[in-house]
């Protein structure tokens, strides 16, 4: 038996939640929470940080669930724009950028050496991306790990998709600037690239 609002639209879910349908929201926090949670865990670069961004996001909608316009865009992406916006808000209050935490450890790759090459990259890439400004990381985060198209990210960051072009360029030239030594090394590098 499956669960009873699994098979509903983002919309009906909206509708019963404002209702006062628990488990209407419940599914909604089931579908979303993974792809807000990472994209606020990449741009705060803490687990903690990350957790309180999503937390506030879901609130925020339980709270006010008609505020959402279906049509315009789709409800993740509306959810990512909430996320975003407190994570400004929580830059705005701290005055200064969040540094990242300690990544958790991987399972143990059968050979050490390359496991510790991967980690080390993967160190470079995580601190290159938080170094970038919250305008050049975000859309970075959104279009290279979220996979989110120009269009969606231009709807999440609340700019036009030329904008969102420009930052992406600017964000690559950057990291392409700070992870030259990796690149030139023959360390594998992260697909920013091959993506447009």
């Amino acid at each position: 038996m499956g669960e009873p609002w699994s098979g509903s639209t983002d919309e009906q879910l909206l509708e019963a939640t404002a209702s006062g349908e628990e488990e209407a929201f419940v599914e909604i926090y089931r579908r979303y929470h993974e792809r807000v949670y990472r994209f606020a865990y990449h741009m705060t670069g803490f687990a903690a940080a990350a957790e309180d961004v999503t937390h506030t996001s879901f609130a925020s909608l339980l709270k006010s669930p008609r505020r959402f316009r279906p049509g315009r865009a789709g409800l993740g992406t509306y959810l990512c724009a909430a996320a975003r916006n407190q994570n400004l808000k929580r830059l705005r209050q701290a005055r200064h950028e969040v540094l990242y935490a300690k990544p958790a450890a991987d399972a143990r790759a059968e050979d050490p050496l390359q496991s510790l090459l991967a980690e080390e990259l993967a160190h470079a890439v995580r601190d290159a991306v938080l170094r970038l400004a919250p305008l050049h990381r975000e859309v970075v985060i959104l279009f290279e790990l979220e996979g989110l198209d120009l269009a969606s990210v231009a709807e999440i960051v609340g700019a036009d998709v030329g904008t969102v072009k420009v930052r992406l360029h600017r964000a690559r030239m950057k990291l392409r600037q700070w992870l030259e030594s990796y690149v030139t090394s023959g360390a594998r590098a992260t697909s920013f690239d091959r993506r447009r």
